[in-house]
């Protein structure tokens, strides 16, 4: 979806860039290496065109509903959305390599995990609180008919919605590349690091803990925010409201609860990075 294209690239930037920390740490020049060029690849051969393959088939729910036909997308807006879907995912790759070279590899990790929370926010909450609402609806099998609020398919938009089986089909070509990138990323690095003894994380480990964080810890964070946010925001008589009392909140419970030293998503982050200098 355009709106959360541009958080999803920074994700996968920080990711892929976390994922070779500690060989981006030796890396002088952010954008002449092999995590970069990777990088670029990933996101110029398949993230940006699929955005752009989404936005002309299915405009009315790759806008999250705003849009009604083609028709009310301009040119500008098409090429904005193609160059941040790369751009974005730069910059959240660079983002990274400044912390890599810093040695500090737990902020290079809650970085793409902060920006997976802010993803799954925004498809979950969205702008007036009915983001999920807008990501379960595929007009283009009810017969057009557009989308409005409390309309939604539920379940059955992971097996009824042509949105859904595009997005199942271009998952098989993004797998392998995301797979190569943690995989490579983590045991390359960890293995020319004499300081982690040969302590080199298994790929099914690498995988697990990569996946499982982003899609189930990360999207569960970020239902739990929207619900606290939506339900704030009816308290106090706006979504708005929602946000400025509820975001600050959930940001303060899941620092101490998950992300300080010690905690969950530190014990997630450090399954990948092994070790980091001082611990």
């Amino acid at each position: 979806m355009v709106q959360v294209d541009v958080v999803w690239a920074y994700a996968f930037g920080a990711t892929f860039a976390a994922a070779s920390a500690r060989q981006l740490e030796k890396e002088e020049k952010p954008f002449n290496n092999k995590c970069y060029a990777f990088l670029l690849l990933f996101l110029a051969v398949f993230f940006a065109p699929s955005g752009l393959y989404l936005l002309w088939e299915f405009p009315q729910w790759e806008t999250m509903q705003v849009a009604t036909s083609k028709g009310d997308i301009p040119a500008w807006l098409v090429v904005i959305f193609g160059v941040t879907n790369i751009t974005q995912g730069i910059l959240g790759y660079w983002t990274t390599w400044k912390l890599a070279r810093r040695r500090k590899y737990y902020a290079a990790h809650v970085n793409w995990m902060v920006a997976w929370i802010i993803f799954w926010f925004i498809l979950a909450c969205g702008w007036d609180g009915t983001g999920y609402q807008r990501f379960l609806y595929d007009a283009s099998v009810h017969g057009g008919a557009l989308w409005e609020p409390g309309k939604h398919m539920g379940f059955s938009f992971f097996y009824a919605s042509r949105v859904w089986w595009t997005l199942v089909v271009m998952a098989v070509f993004f797998a392998p590349m995301l797979i190569m990138g943690m995989i490579q990323g983590v045991r390359g690095g960890a293995a020319v690091d004499p300081s982690i003894e040969g302590n080199l994380p298994g790929p099914v480990k690498i995988l697990i803990l990569f996946f499982s964080a982003q899609w189930i810890v990360c999207l569960g964070l970020a239902i739990i925010a929207a619900v606290v946010v939506i339900n704030l925001g009816g308290l106090f008589g706006g979504i708005g409201w929602g946000y400025l009392a509820g975001l600050p909140l959930c940001l303060i419970v899941y620092w101490f609860l998950l992300f300080r030293r010690g905690m969950p998503m530190h014990s997630i982050a450090r399954g990948l990075y092994v070790k980091e200098p001082g611990e």
